[in-house]
C-alpha cells in the first residue's frame, strides 16, 4: 500500500485553488491519506476528496477515480468478509461512473458509456438501486447529446422510477430536470417548464442549492426562447451566483454563456463577447468539447451580426468540426444552420446548399415523429405504472380484509361443528386429522424441494439470459458508435478530397466550353480532376489512382499534391516532364513508410495554348472528335479511328506505365497536336468503360464508349454532361457501380 500511496501523492501539490473552507477539508484528507493504515480508509479519503474537486479540476478528478478503481479492484481479488467486499465493489462502481463522466465531458461517448455500463453492472450485482439509477441517468445524457431522444427519455424514466422506489429525492429531481431538457429540445416549452419546476421544488425541499441553480438556469432558457429577457436574465444571474458559491465551473460557464446570449440578442455585443470569452476559457480548462462548440458558434453569431461574415465562418466551421467529432447532433444542427446562412451571405451557394441539406437532415432526425412518439409513450407508461402501483396497493389491502372475514366465518363454523360432533367422533377425528397432517407434511416437503430446485434453475437461466442481453446491448452500442465514427471519418475524407479539386468556375474561365462528369463509387473517390493556369497555358487532367473509396481518396491527395508541387514549386511546364517529376514525388512520399508501395495513378494530362494541345498520358488515351475531311491519310487508316458520316474520333496512345513505382520506368513522352475550330477533346478514367450492365451484365468497353461520345458531339457541352451520365446509369441499371468515374470534354471554338 505504501507504493500506491507514494504514486498518488505526486499530484497533491498541484490541486486547483479552492475556497479556504474546502482547502481545510483537503488538508485534513491529505493527513488521512498520509497516515492511512487500511486500504478501506484510503479509499474513503479519496472518495471524499473527489466529492470536493470533481467540478473544479477534471484532470485530477480522472486521475483520482482511476486510483480508486485500481485499488478497489485489487482488494476485491483478496479474501475479505462479504460486507467489506460490497464496500469495495461500491467504491469501484463510484469510480467507474465518475471516469465515464470525465470521458463524456471530453466528448468520448464510446469510452463514457462503456464505463457507465461497467458501473451499472456492479451496482446491480450489489442491489444498489441508487447507483444503478445514477448510471441510467448518465447513459440517457449521452443519448440526448446524440439526438436519440427516444432512448434518452427511456433511461431518464427508468432512473426516475428507481429513485422514487427508494425515496431518493435528489435523484428524482435530476431525472425530472433531464426529462424537461428533452421537452425543451422538442420545443414543447409548457411541459419543459413543468418538469423544471417539479425538479426545482424537490431541490428546495432538500435544500440542494447547487441543483436549484440548475433548475433556475433551465427555466431561464425557456424564458429566453420565449423572448422574455427580463425573466431570463434574472434566473441566469441567480444561478450564476449559486454556482460561484459552490465553485461549480461547468455551471458557471453555462450561466455565463446564457447571459452572453441575452446581451447578443439585445445587440450589446461588447458585453456578449466578454461573457462568451469567460465561458470559453472555462470550457477549455475543463476540456468540455460540447461546451466549446456551443460557445464558438455563439461568438460566430456576434461577428456575423457585426457584418464580419468571414470571421463568423471561421468560428462556425470550428464549432461544426468539434460537434461532428463528438457526435453531438444538436450542436451539429446549430452549426450547420449558422454555416448555411453565412455561406449564403458570402455567395458561397454550393457550400451553403450542402450545409442547408445537412442542417435539415440533422434537425429532422432530432424532431422525428419516432422520437416524439417514444417520448409520449414513455410519459404515459410512467404515469400508468405509477397509477397501477397505487391501485395494486389498494387491491391488496381490500383482499386482506376479505380474507380476514372469510377466516373468521370459517373459524366460527368449524367451532360449531366440532362442538356438535365432539362427543360422537372426537377420537376418530383426531386420528384422521393427525394422519392427514402427516401426509400433507410429507407432500409439502417434497413439493417444496421440487419448487426450490426449479426456482434455482429458473434464476440461473434468468441470470444467464440477462448477462447475454447486457453483453449484446453493450456490443450493439459499441458497433453503432464505431459505425458513426467510421462514417464521420469518411465524411471528413470527403471534405479533404473536395479541398483538392479545382473550382469549376476557374476551369470555365479559361476553358469556357467544357464539361466534367465526376461520379465517385463511394462517398470519396480514387479518381480526381486537376487544373492549373500558368503563363497563358491551361493544364487539365483526369486521373485514376489505385483503389477507390477512402484508400483511393488518400492516394488521390498524395498524387494531386505532387502535380501541384511539380508545376508551382519546381516550375515545370512541359506535360511529360510534369509526369516525370510527379512520379518521383509520389514514389518519394510512399517510400517514407519503409515499404515498397506500388500505388500510383493513370492519367491524361493536356496543356492548352493558342490553337494547340500538348498531351502526355499514363495508360489512358486522349480522344479527339474532328471533321473527317481534316484527318490525315494515316489517321483515316488507323484501326482505332471510328468514322460516322462527316465526323471521326481519333485516339492518341498513352505511355504504357503508371505514375508510380513500376518494374521498368521510362521517361514519359508527349505529343503536340494542332487543333481546329469545332474539335472536341475527350479523356476519361477507366470506370465508365469497365462498368458491368446491359441485358447480359457485361462491360461497356472502350469502343462503344467512343461511339457514344462521337454520337453526341454536336450537342452543347452542358447537355453532353447529362447525356453521358444518363448513358452510364441506363447501362448500369440495378447493378452496383464497380469503380469511380471521371469523364472530361473540351470543345474548341
Amino acid at each position: 500500500m505504501k507504493k500506491l500511496l507514494f504514486i498518488f501523492l505526486l499530484p497533491i501539490t498541484c490541486v486547483a485553488q479552492v475556497s479556504s473552507k474546502k482547502q481545510t477539508q483537503v488538508d485534513s484528507l491529505k493527513q488521512v491519506i498520509k497516515n492511512a493504515k487500511h486500504d478501506s480508509t484510503l479509499i474513503n479519503a479519496w472518495v471524499a476528496w473527489d466529492n470536493i474537486i470533481y467540478a473544479i479540476d477534471p484532470i485530477l478528478d480522472l486521475h483520482l477515480n482511476k486510483k480508486i478503481d485500481s485499488l478497489s479492484s485489487l482488494k476485491l481479488q483478496e479474501k475479505s468478509p462479504q460486507q467489506l467486499k460490497i464496500k469495495f465493489q461500491k467504491s469501484r462502481a463510484f469510480a467507474l461512473n465518475n471516469i465515464g463522466i470525465n470521458y463524456q465531458n471530453q466528448g468520448d461517448y464510446i469510452k463514457a458509456i462503456d464505463y457507465y455500463i461497467q458501473a451499472q453492472e456492479i451496482y446491480r450485482e450489489i442491489d444498489d438501486k441508487k447507483g444503478t439509477a445514477k448510471c441510467f441517468n448518465n447513459i440517457g445524457l449521452i443519448y440526448k447529446s446524440q439526438g436519440d431522444y427516444a432512448k434518452a427519455v427511456d433511461f431518464f424514466t427508468q432512473s426516475l422510477k428507481m429513485h422514487e422506489e427508494i425515496g431518493a429525492k435528489q435523484g428524482m429531481g435530476v431525472a425530472l430536470n433531464n426529462i424537461g431538457t428533452i421537452y425543451k429540445a422538442q420545443e414543447d416549452y409548457t411541459k419543459a417548464i413543468d418538469f423544471f419546476t417539479q425538479s426545482r421544488k424537490i431541490y428546495e425541499e432538500i435544500n440542494d442549492q447547487r441543483r436549484v441553480a440548475t433548475s433556475l438556469n433551465n427555466i431561464g432558457t425557456i424564458y429566453l426562447n420565449q423572448g422574455d429577457y427580463t425573466k431570463a436574465i434574472d434566473h441566469f444571474t441567480q444561478s450564476l451566483k449559486t454556482y460561484k458559491a459552490f465553485e461549480d465551473k461547468k455551471g458557471i460557464a453555462l450561466a455565463l454563456n446564457n447571459i452572453g446570449v441575452i446581451y447578443n440578442k439585445q445587440k450589446d455585443y461588447t458585453k456578449a463577447i466578454d461573457y462568451y470569452t469567460q465561458c470559453l476559457e472555462i470550457y477549455k480548462a475543463l476540456g468540455d468539447k460540447s461546451g466549446i462548440a456551443n460557445t464558438l458558434n455563439n461568438i460566430g453569431t456576434i461577428y456575423q451580426d457585426q457584418g464580419n461574415p468571414l470571421k463568423a465562418l471561421e468560428y462556425y466551421k470550428n464549432a461544426l468540426n468539434i460537434a461532428q467529432k463528438i457526435g453531438d447532433t444538436h450542436k451539429i444542427a446549430v452549426a450547420t444552420q449558422s454555416l448555411w446562412v453565412v455561406n449564403k451571405s458570402l455567395g458561397y451557394f454550393k457550400e451553403g446548399l450542402k450545409m442547408y441539406e445537412l442542417y435539415i437532415k440533422t434537425r429532422d432526425s432530432i424532431r422525428s415523429k419516432k422520437n416524439q412518439k417514444e417520448i409520449i409513450r414513455q410519459e404515459y407508461k410512467y404515469k400508468y405504472e405509477k397509477q397501477a402501483a397505487a391501485d395494486s396497493i389498494k387491491a391488496v389491502e381490500a383482499a386482506k380484509v376479505i380474507d380476514a372475514q372469510l377466516l373468521a366465518e370459517q373459524a366460527q363454523n368449524k367451532q360449531s361443528q366440532q362442538q356438535k360432533y365432539f362427543l360422537f367422533a372426537g377420537l376418530l377425528l383426531a386420528l384422521l386429522f393427525g394422519g392427514f397432517i402427516f401426509n400433507r407434511f410429507r407432500l409439502t416437503d417434497k413439493q417444496k424441494k421440487i419448487i426450490e430446485q426449479q426456482k434455482s434453475e429458473v434464476e440461473q437461466q434468468k441470470a444467464t439470459v440477462e448477462a447475454a442481453h447486457k453483453k449484446t446491448e453493450r456490443q450493439k452500442y459499441l458497433i453503432e458508435q464505431a459505425h458513426t465514427q467510421i462514417t464521420d471519418s469518411i465524411n471528413y475524407a470527403k471534405r479533404l478530397q473536395n479541398a483538392i479539386l479545382p473550382s469549376l468556375d476557374e476551369v470555365n474561365t479559361h476553358l469556357p466550353n467544357n464539361f466534367i462528369l465526376f461520379k465517385p463509387k463511394d462517398v470519396v473517390s480514387g479518381d480526381f480532376y486537376w487544373f492549373e493556369h500558368l503563363d497563358g497555358t491551361s493544364y487539365l487532367a483526369a486521373a485514376d489512382c489505385t483503389g477507390h473509396g477512402v484508400p483511393g481518396a488518400m492516394i488521390s491527395v498524395v498524387c494531386s499534391n505532387a502535380l501541384n508541387r511539380s508545376v508551382n514549386e519546381f516550375g515545370i511546364l512541359s506535360p511529360a516532364k510534369i509526369l516525370n517529376k510527379t512520379r518521383e514525388l509520389v514514389i518519394e512520399t510512399f517510400a517514407k513508410s519503409g515499404e515498397r508501395v506500388q500505388d500510383g495513378m493513370d492519367i491524361v494530362l493536356c496543356a492548352f495554348k493558342d490553337n494547340k494541345v500538348i498531351y502526355s498520358g499514363a495508360n489512358n488515351p486522349l480522344w479527339i472528335v474532328r471533321k473527317t475531311e481534316l484527318l490525315t491519310q494515316a489517321q483515316k487508316e488507323n484501326p482505332n479511328t471510328i468514322t460516322e458520316h462527316d465526323l471521326s474520333i481519333i485516339e492518341y496512345k498513352a505511355n504504357r506505365q503508371p505514375v508510380g513505382l513500376y518494374p521498368v520506368m521510362k521517361d514519359f513522352t508527349q505529343e503536340e497536336i494542332a487543333l481546329y475550330p469545332g474539335d472536341s477533346l475527350y479523356f476519361s478514367t477507366d470506370g465508365f468503360a469497365d462498368q458491368f450492365g446491359g441485358e447480359k451484365g457485361k462491360k461497356f468497353k472502350r469502343k462503344p464508349f467512343k461511339q457514344s461520345l462521337l454520337a453526341l458531339n454536336e450537342l452543347p457541352m452542358a447537355e453532353q454532361t447529362q447525356r453521358v451520365s444518363n448513358t452510364f446509369e441506363n447501362w448500369k441499371g440495378p447493378l452496383e457501380q464497380i469503380d469511380d468515374v471521371c469523364v472530361i470534354g473540351v470543345k474548341i471554338e
